[in-house]
């Protein structure tokens, strides 16, 4: 059966879509620890990360890189955590959290967001991604 995330993928599941390539999408996390929590992944449905062959891995991290810097200048905050658990969804992805305090990184306080809030800080951020992108 197809991860929430294939179904996203697909067009089946809606979502604040930050970035997409031909092999990657970036969308805000619906439950998200901090404003602007995204997370990128491969379209290609593996379960684990380390088990993406190496050209999609590498450019996994570099389609997150450019996506954490869009992010950066958009969301206020001291830096962009970055961390892979996958437990929760059988398709590999990365967060990538703006970060003000260490709690921001811990998956136990949530930030509450309407949807025009996460739809607000979507078209934000990927503005600036599309702005990064043709420079």
């Amino acid at each position: 059966m197809a991860s929430i995330f294939t179904k996203i993928v697909n067009g089946e599941i809606p979502c604040y879509k930050i970035a997409e390539t031909d092999e990657f999408l970036a969308f805000l996390d619906v439950n998200p620890n901090s404003k602007g929590h995204t997370l990128c992944i491969p379209k290609l449905e593996v379960d684990k990360i380390f088990d993406l062959d190496e050209n999609t891995y590498n450019g996994l991290m570099a389609f997150s890189r450019k996506v954490a810097i869009a992010i950066k200048k958009v969301i206020p905050c001291k830096r962009i955590g970055m961390t892979v658990i996958g437990l929760e969804v059988p398709h590999a992805h990365v967060h990538l959290i703006p970060l003000h305090t260490m709690e921001d990184a811990r998956f136990i306080q949530k930030t509450k967001m309407t949807s025009e809030e996460l739809n607000d800080t979507a078209k934000a951020i990927k503005a600036q991604f599309d702005l990064d992108k043709s420079n």
